[in-house]
């Protein structure tokens, strides 16, 4: 669909960072992807449930959009599979940006700086549908988490984490089973499992996705940066990491339909607090993001 030779250079990236954070984008200028994935809270949002443009309240929590060059599903209930077609939707859903293609283009080719910009690094093609989706799609794609001090543990640094983060680590390896799921550089294994907590929807259905026994499953979620993205879960219904570990000890509220990679473990409250320092030390170590200048009208 693109010009691989330009997919990846930094003037793409840029593009694709402005129209990321520019209202424009939106049918009434008023929210951009950054207004539901805020790099100061993980790349997510910090409220349970988003505010669209047209002031509709979503009915899931906005999701991270850091760590997806792994991931071969996208969304909560892994239903799309193309990051560009990911990146298309919430532009044109009704209750998002509630906007259209033909329009956008129209209102962005009006913006001098943007239609220059487009010209120069998209010859062939200029501002487009097509061109305005690669951009933004480039720039997700460079969005990876930095360094963080369990990296440097692995590496070799004994003093990067705390014992009691070591401790944390062995658990979340072996007696409390998160590694079941939470797997890899992101510490997700990118499938959609029915964890059992409460729910107010029905996930994926899709039997290719599902084991049989599943009723609706939700992608695990990547720990990466975790403790800067509260609420937790789909739905943002659980507020601290500590109620997530209760939630995981008890072996979920709905236990007649979860995975059964998920079992009930007990727990003191010494083995939870290390649990919560290891999940902490995977944020970056001072990670700083300038947001970009727009261009104006």
């Amino acid at each position: 669909m693109f010009d691989d030779e330009s997919s990846y250079k930094p003037q793409i990236v840029t593009l694709g960072k402005m129209l990321f954070f520019d209202p424009r984008l939106s049918k009434a200028k008023n929210m951009s992807c950054a207004t539901c994935h805020n790099p100061s809270f993980g790349w997510e949002s910090p409220v349970a449930k988003s505010i669209g443009a047209m002031n509709v309240k979503l009915k899931r929590h906005a999701p991270t959009v850091i760590n997806l060059t792994e991931a071969n599903h996208l969304i909560w209930v892994g239903s799309q599979l193309s990051l560009e077609k990911q990146i298309e939707r919430p532009i044109i859903n009704s209750q998002e940006m509630n906007n259209n293609f033909d329009d956008l283009v129209k209102r962005l080719r009006k913006i001098k700086s943007y239609n220059k910009w487009f010209r120069r690094y998209f010859p062939k093609q200029g501002l487009t549908e097509d061109t305005i989706i690669e951009s933004l799609t480039t720039f997700v794609r460079i969005l990876q988490s930095g360094r963080a001090p369990f990296d440097r543990w692995i590496e070799g640094d004994e003093a990067a984490i705390s014992p009691q983060a070591k401790t944390g680590f062995e658990l979340f390896n072996n007696k409390f089973g998160c590694a079941n799921c939470h797997t890899g550089w992101s510490f997700s294994d990118h499938a959609l499992h029915e964890v059992g907590s409460t729910n107010d929807e029905t996930g994926s259905t899709n039997q290719d996705q599902l084991d049989s026994y599943l009723e609706s499953g939700f992608k695990t979620s990547g720990l990466r940066e975790i403790s800067s993205r509260a609420p937790y879960m789909h739905n943002g219904a659980i507020e601290t990491l500590e109620d997530v570990v209760d939630l995981y000890a008890e072996g979920s509220q709905r236990r007649d339909v979860r995975t059964s990679l998920i079992k009930p473990f007990n727990a003191t409250p010494e083995e939870k607090r290390a649990l919560i320092a290891f999940l902490k030390t995977l944020t970056s170590d001072g990670q700083h993001f300038q947001t970009p200048m727009l261009p104006a009208d």
